[in-house]
C-alpha cells in the first residue's frame, strides 16, 4: 500500500509540540501512524470526565479534531495549511476509566479540502464514539 502522508511525520516532534496546550494537559498523545491512518490515546481521568465520572463527550470530539488537525498536516503539500470547517460526533458508549485509542482515515483527500473519520474505542475495543471532520486545505503555513 502507498502511503497518503506527504513527508515522513515525526510523531516525537508533534507531542513536544502539542505538550503545551489543550492537548498536552488533556494527556493525549499520538502513537502510531501507519499508511493509511493516525491513532492517539487519552486517558480517561479526571481530566477528561464529567462530574458523573464518564469520559466527557467534548474530550473524545478534542481527540478527534486533535488527530484530524495532525494528519491533515502531515498529509498536506508543502505551502499549505490545514483549518477545520466541521466536525461532528456520535457518542455511543460510555468510558469510566483506562485510555481510550482514536484512530483517524481519511474519507477524501482532495486539494481544497478533506474529509476525516475518527473511530474512538476503549481499552477492550468497543466503540466510544465515531466522528467525522472536514478540513479545508489552505495556502500558508
Amino acid at each position: 500500500m502507498t502511503t497518503i502522508w506527504h513527508s515522513s511525520p515525526d510523531l516525537a516532534q508533534a507531542n513536544e509540540l502539542s505538550a503545551a496546550c489543550v492537548i498536552g494537559r488533556l494527556g493525549i498523545e499520538l502513537t502510531e501512524l501507519g499508511d493509511d491512518h493516525l491513532t492517539a490515546r487519552m486517558p480517561v481521568d479526571s481530566r477528561t470526565r464529567q462530574p458523573l465520572g464518564l469520559l466527557h463527550g467534548g474530550a473524545s470530539v478534542l481527540l478527534a479534531e486533535t488527530l484530524v488537525s495532525w494528519a491533515a498536516t502531515f498529509v498536506a503539500e508543502p505551502g499549505k495549511a490545514c483549518v477545520g470547517m466541521e466536525i461532528n460526533a456520535n457518542h455511543l458508549r460510555p468510558a469510566t476509566s483506562g485510555w481510550v485509542i482514536g484512530t483517524a482515515r481519511p474519507i477524501s483527500l482532495g486539494r481544497r479540502s478533506q474529509v476525516w473519520e475518527v473511530r474512538v474505542v476503549d481499552d477492550g475495543q468497543k466503540l466510544v464514539c465515531i466522528s467525522r471532520c472536514t478540513v479545508a486545505v489552505i495556502d500558508g503555513r
